[in-house]
């Protein structure tokens, strides 16, 4: 493809650093070549008389900027002079202010969306601030195209609230930053860069999906970036330096290419059970208010109080066992209570009776097989075969999504030690999950023994199986997390294949519940269909526990958790 590529630079606060800022500009271009513009995001000018003195070179033109500049409004009451208008004009030679809000398509076809300001609280709205009305102003015309499919660049000088989540967690205080307007507006433009200052920090997201898997098609990903000050004492990083090839121009397939390291999109927090997206005072639909704090659920009880003090629309959320709840752990909580010395962590306790629960006095202690640091494994009641097992986590946890990362790296540990366990007995292994009607995660691990059939056969089974229930079980592409697809509360059935291959229903009404074992006792697979139902296997205590106790020794040297 024969597009030029734009180089573009954007920048942090820069608080009337001007010199500073332009002199690290012309290094840069000294060394990597000319880039085409430089975008400022927060705040540009200083309140300092050193500051003042410094931009009347700017404008009197005794000195001059060394690149196209382009700058957002004033981000405060003090800044507010230094901008003789709320239309964009220029204010000094190759130094651009961009207005109040809008979009500036260059001379290649670049598109950049734009918001000066911070967030009004009242009205009237101070001239450092934007209203609902300047958002939906920007929104409505670029969306209401049937061609539109994101912005290339958004500038906004607050961040967006939440955009933390499913990603990698900012060096700022997430309970304050942020405005909920804007995370609205950059889930509405979709743009390929978003960036933000005014924290004084320096925060690269991972890259974030535009669209839901396996419902929409692909779209392109965003990246937000936020800048620190210019010349800030701790060296954080305030220049970005990138080249981009305008949307208009580029080939569909090269801009949908999803990273590996792309994640769910942080703005569709699921609510009540179905992904909404934020909802703000600025909307295009006339939708219920909802406080502000909605995806943050009050669980700050005392230490391991994972039973009680649940709040949030009706759906319980299990606390992390260490008193907080994963949207606050996200948030970046204490990781110890002020004043005590920090506790070893408990794992989730459930609220009421668990058979699953390795604390519980209901849990079959006979069956168990081997215990971790946060998972056991179990001899399956009633199994399938006299080598299917569970892996469940110790702590109360419903889903494999709700799970914490300790949890789920213990977990891959013990697939890993199954599949060479069962490799050594010639055997491939299936596993499955139901997360419906049940109360504790159960991971299945089936074995099928090479000879039988092959991987493919097995999938097959499975999709046939599904199509004649009409139910349509969809492939999970490669690098694709069952998180990504199933926020927490989705009910879901899942399979896992020894190829790496992940099979997954969205459970809508009705589910039959022994279909995982079904499929595997069917004539096409283990052909032992009388023992797909596990009450019909039941087997006497002390044959479960000699069962056990082969199975055991069997495991024993594959079992990691032997040598801990």
């Amino acid at each position: 493809m024969g597009e030029q590529p734009v180089r573009v630079l954007a920048c942090g606060d820069v608080e009337g650093r001007l010199t500073a800022l332009f002199n690290r500009v012309q290094t840069i271009q000294k060394k990597a070549g000319q880039f085409d513009l430089l975008l400022c995001v927060g705040e540009f000018f200083g309140t300092t008389p050193e500051a003042e003195a410094e931009w009347q070179q700017y404008k009197s033109g005794a000195k001059k900027a060394p690149i196209h500049t382009y700058i957002l409004g004033a981000a405060s009451q003090e800044t507010v002079k230094s901008f003789p208008s709320a239309d964009g004009c220029e204010l000094a030679d190759n130094i651009t202010y961009l207005g109040r809000r809008g979009v500036f398509t260059g001379v290649s076809g670049l598109q950049i969306a734009y918001v000066s300001g911070r967030e009004a609280m009242q009205e009237p709205a101070p001239a450092h601030c934007y209203t609902s009305k300047d958002l939906s102003a920007l929104v409505a015309p670029l969306t209401s195209s049937s061609k539109f499919r994101g912005v290339d660049i958004l500038l906004t000088s607050q961040w967006p609230r939440g955009v933390w989540h499913y990603g990698n967690n900012p060096e700022v205080n997430t309970k304050f930053c942020g405005s909920s307007s804007v995370a609205t507006l950059a889930d509405k433009l979709k743009p390929r860069y978003h960036f933000a200052a005014l924290e004084g920090a320096h925060y690269e997201r991972l890259p974030y999906r535009n669209h839901v898997i396996l419902q929409e098609n692909a779209q392109h990903v965003s990246r937000f970036i936020a800048l620190a000050t210019v010349n800030n004492p701790a060296k954080k990083k305030y220049l970005y330096a990138f080249n981009i090839i305008p949307m208009k121009t580029m080939d569909a397939s090269e801009l949908v290419k999803q990273p590996q390291d792309v994640t769910e999109n942080p703005y569709r927090c699921p609510t009540k059970d179905k992904t909404d997206k934020l909802k703000t005072g600025f909307s295009t639909t006339e939708e219920e208010e909802e406080p502000g704090q909605q995806f943050f659920f009050d669980l700050s009880k005392k230490q391991g109080g994972g039973g009680g003090g649940f709040r949030g629309r009706g759906r319980k959320r299990h606390s992390d066992g260490d008193g907080r709840g994963r949207d606050q752990q996200r948030d970046g909580g204490d990781e110890h209570h002020q004043g005590q010395p920090k506790q070893p962590r408990r794992p989730p306790q459930a609220s009421g009776p668990c058979w699953f629960c390795l604390a519980s006095p209901q849990v079959e202690k006979h069956l168990v097989i081997s215990i971790g640091t946060h998972c056991y494994l179990a001899l399956a009641k009633g199994s399938l075969t006299p080598h299917h097992m569970l892996i469940l986590p110790i702590g109360h946890y419903q889903s494999v999504v709700e799970l914490s990362s300790e949890v789920l790296l213990e977990m891959d540990k013990y697939k890993s030690a199954l599949k060479s366990f069962y490799k050594s007995k010639g055997e491939r292994c299936v596993l499955f999950e139901r997360n419906y009607k049940s109360q504790h995660l159960q991971l299945q691990v089936v074995p099928v023994p090479l000879d039988r059939c092959t991987t493919e056969d097995i999938k097959e089974a499975f999709m046939v199986q599904a199509q004649e229930q009409q139910m349509e079980l969809m492939e999970i592409p490669e690098h694709t997390d069952l998180k990504q697809i199933a926020p927490p509360g989705t009910p879901y059935f899942y399979v896992e294949l020894d190829s790496g291959e992940k099979l997954y229903y969205r459970i809508q009404k009705h589910f039959p519940l022994q279909f995982g074992r079904e499929v595997l006792a069917s004539e096409a697979l283990l052909n032992i269909p009388t023992r797909a139902d596990w009450r019909e296997c039941k087997q006497s205590r002390e044959e479960e526990e000699e069962s056990c106790k082969q199975l055991r020794d069997s495991f024993q040297p594959f079992d990691f958790a032997w040598e801990d």
